[in-house]
């Protein structure tokens, strides 16, 4: 069951990824395709904004893919939910909430 919601959580993360990796792109593409002066609209958001943010999230969903999988193989070696630091198991609420944690709360 934990192996199961880990890959499931693997493939959302995943498709999160590949959708602000198009849209990181397509914002490229639009730049490129542009002479907006973006920089001294008053009306929104700049274009290096939005570009900043999009990259931050991409690599926030590549980081939890990289966590998930790395779950995914504590699983396979039988020490999931087993602290890395104090070898005390991690809470279940924990798990519940992260459930690709490596440590218990007190080591985190």
């Amino acid at each position: 069951m934990v192996r199961d919601e880990l890959v499931r959580l693997r493939a959302e993360a995943a498709a999160e990824a590949d959708t602000l990796r198009r849209d990181l792109e397509g914002l490229f593409a639009a730049s490129r395709d542009s002479n907006a002066d973006d920089e001294h609209d008053p009306e929104g958001a700049t274009i290096g904004f939005e570009r900043a943010q999009l990259t931050a999230l991409l690599h926030a969903a590549r980081e939890r893919i990289g966590e998930v999988g790395e779950a995914l193989l504590r699983v396979d070696a039988g020490t999931y939910g087993i602290c890395e630091r104090c070898a005390q198991p991690v809470g279940a609420e924990r798990l519940a909430i992260r459930p690709f944690a490596r440590h218990c709360m007190s080591c985190a």
